[in-house]
């Protein structure tokens, strides 16, 4: 019997695989731990320099994208700058 874990009202099924839950965007994914949000840009096919981040209701500074890591439970929010006319 796989273990659950009650999260905001959604259960979810706890894996022991080295992965973490998080939402992004409102997108429940597994990611591999130890990534940094820059990492995940990048696995996300976004360019680390063009994106803003929320990670739980908090802005994180473009510089420290490469340092902060991803952690279980986090929540996410990624925007891209856009250019044109």
């Amino acid at each position: 019997m796989t273990p659950v874990r009650e999260e905001k009202g959604k259960a979810e099924a706890m894996v022991d695989d080295g992965t973490l839950s998080i939402r992004v965007n409102g997108e429940h994914r597994r990611v591999r731990g130890g990534l940094t949000l820059a990492g995940l840009a990048l696995e996300l096919g976004l360019e680390p320099t063009r994106v803003a981040v929320e990670r739980n209701l908090e802005i994180v500074p473009r510089s420290t994208l490469g340092q902060v890591r991803v952690e279980d439970g986090d929540e996410l929010e990624i925007v891209t700058f856009v250019g044109g006319g």
